[in-house]
């Protein structure tokens, strides 16, 4: 099943976004006069408890203080996206992107965006800038973003290549995990699927698509009891997902 990746934000995303943003504000700290640095640390920091009004009230008052200011303007992105408002997230993307152009992060956020909402060249382009720049330290992070985006476009084939090489980078990295374990079970590679669940598991929790294809995998392979006991799990956490929906209108489980 194809995730609507136009509608959700990766959580991993959003934790790696708040963890770039609060290293770049944190060295502001030093300038505590600066009001626009204060209102952008405060504004990331509301944003990574999903505490949204308060995040928008200070980002906007970061802006209205220093509009130059790029990484309050990608942080403002970032939370438009949130609240589903992506005119206004591409506007202060490419603003940021203006301001900085060579701003790594900006590009790798950016280029997500874009693929997410169907511009696909643009986003791969800034996607390719990101992740194959050596003094990007989260070059992992930006492959996976344009594996995405490859399946966005239909190039499954390179989309594992670019999962495999942010593997390379970061082998625990969720995403990339959870990319190559289905797409393991479409290639009809089942113990490959098996191990990158456990690989997974390894270092975040389940989701419903991470249970959905457990699931049909086990039942390929005749493991019955596990593949109930999967379905089991998928119904009792996600009883309102799509995947347990389709599970439960399964007669042969």
């Amino acid at each position: 099943m194809q995730p609507d990746r136009s509608k959700k934000i990766n959580r991993f995303a959003l934790i790696l976004f708040i963890a770039t943003l609060a290293a770049c504000s944190s060295a502001s700290e030093i300038k505590r006069e600066n009001a626009g640095d204060i209102h952008l640390q405060l504004g990331v920091r509301y944003l990574g408890m999903n505490k949204l009004e308060l995040a928008q009230e200070n980002l906007l008052l970061a802006v209205k203080q220093n509009s130059d200011n790029t990484q309050a303007h990608n942080a403002l992105a970032f939370l438009y996206e949130k609240l589903n408002q992506p005119d206004k997230a591409k506007a202060h993307y490419e603003t940021a992107l203006n301001l900085s152009p060579d701003d790594l992060g900006v590009k790798n956020n950016f280029g997500r965006f874009l693929c997410e909402h169907g511009e696909f060249e643009e986003g791969m382009g800034l996607l390719s800038e990101a992740s194959s720049n050596p003094l990007n330290d989260r070059q992992w992070l930006a492959l996976t973003n344009a594996g995405r985006c490859q399946l966005g476009m239909g190039n499954k084939q390179q989309a594992e290549t670019y999962f495999r090489q942010a593997l390379q980078l970061d082998s625990t990295y969720a995403p990339a995990l959870s990319e190559m374990q289905k797409i393991s079970y479409q290639n009809g590679d089942f113990w490959a699927a098996k191990g990158f669940l456990q690989r997974y598991l390894g270092v975040a929790a389940h989701t419903p698509e991470t249970l959905w294809i457990a699931a049909q995998t086990e039942r390929v392979m005749g493991n019955k009891e596990l593949a109930k006991e999967y379905k089991r799990l998928l119904l009792e956490k996600f009883p309102l997902s799509n995947e347990a929906k389709k599970i439960a209108a399964l007669k042969d489980f």
